[in-house]
């Protein structure tokens, strides 16, 4: 594995982070999970993103986590990155969402129960709050830091301009922004329209989740919906209509990687990590095979300068 700094601080980050969202709740067994978090470290994946709301149900991903605490994989804390959020809906009532600091300090101890930890390393602001003055959001991340509940302040989300006010207000108080976490994927380009400019400047890292746009770019829906697959178990997030009309630029894209001697999987992964801007690439697996399977796309050489050109063309066209 090859770790990459993280903006301006200390932390290196591995290329391939680990997200726990729709694969670590209810929906695995102890010991599967602690066999996928124990694959990652021998692959050197050190780094675990969790949220309040991860599951499925919510508050599952965080309290699996907290089971295997007690199974033995405290022992292996000091070599981890375990980062959680809070910012979307969590529980019932006026104090359950967005930004508040009712809702993000309330939350991140519920969080720390479940996961049966003293600290995280990283807690972050899960969204922006349209409603909530920045400064009160940005003053929770502040509190968390400042209070030992977690080592670093991070971001998930913001644009451009609220994340570069953000950075502003979190320097000021001596707590920096150490990461900005934000989708991006051959499939979605926005953060080339500003943010990675923005993380650059302000010295902030960046994690890109869904780098494999949630399966679809591993190219195995291209021939319809495989009945062990996310989009067959009824997810929200990925269903057959949002899939159809990916399927034209993916065949196209898979055709690329093949004619370049790749898969499309290792392409995925090389084409988001070819930028400086991100620190990682943030992937979900269900499987200690579906792991190794990315962890390998790194063994692949680099993107050339030529394949970088022709891809940005083929992604604008």
């Amino acid at each position: 594995m090859n770790y990459r700094r993280c903006g301006r601080s200390g932390i290196l980050l591995p290329e391939i982070s680990l997200g726990l969202w729709h694969n670590f709740g209810e929906t695995s067994t102890v010991d599967e999970s602690y066999a996928l978090l124990a694959k990652a470290c021998d692959l050197g994946i050190t780094h675990f993103d969790l949220a309040n709301n991860y599951g499925p149900p919510s508050g599952a991903a965080e309290a699996r986590l907290g089971e295997l605490m007690e199974k033995g994989f405290r022992t292996h804390r000091d070599e981890v990155v375990i980062s959680t959020k809070a910012g979307h809906l969590m529980w019932d009532g006026p104090y359950g969402d967005w930004g508040s600091r009712k809702h993000l300090l309330a939350s991140l101890d519920q969080s720390l129960r479940r996961m049966k930890l003293d600290y995280v390393d990283i807690f972050y602001s899960h969204r922006p709050d349209p409603e909530t003055p920045l400064e009160e959001t940005i003053g929770a991340l502040v509190t968390a830091v400042q209070s030992g509940r977690a080592l670093y302040a991070g971001i998930s989300k913001y644009p451009p301009e609220l994340a570069r006010r953000a950075c502003a207000l979190l320097k000021d108080a001596g707590v920096p922004c150490l990461i900005h976490q934000f989708r991006y994927n051959m499939m979605e380009l926005s953060p080339e329209e500003g943010l990675l400019d923005t993380l650059k400047e302000e010295g902030v890292g960046g994690i890109a989740f869904s780098p494999l746009a949630q399966g679809v770019l591993t190219g195995k829906y291209l021939a319809g919906v495989p009945g062990s697959s996310r989009a067959a178990s009824g997810s929200v997030f990925l269903t057959e209509d949002r899939l159809e009309p990916t399927r034209q630029k993916v065949a196209a894209l898979d055709a690329f990687a093949r004619e370049h001697g790749r898969e499309l999987t290792q392409l995925a992964l090389r084409w988001v990590l070819r930028k400086q801007e991100v620190t990682s690439a943030l992937i979900g697996a269900r499987t200690v095979e579906q792991l190794a399977d990315c962890a390998a796309c790194l063994d692949s050489p680099a993107l050339t300068e030529a394949e970088c050109r022709a891809l940005d063309v083929l992604l604008r066209e």
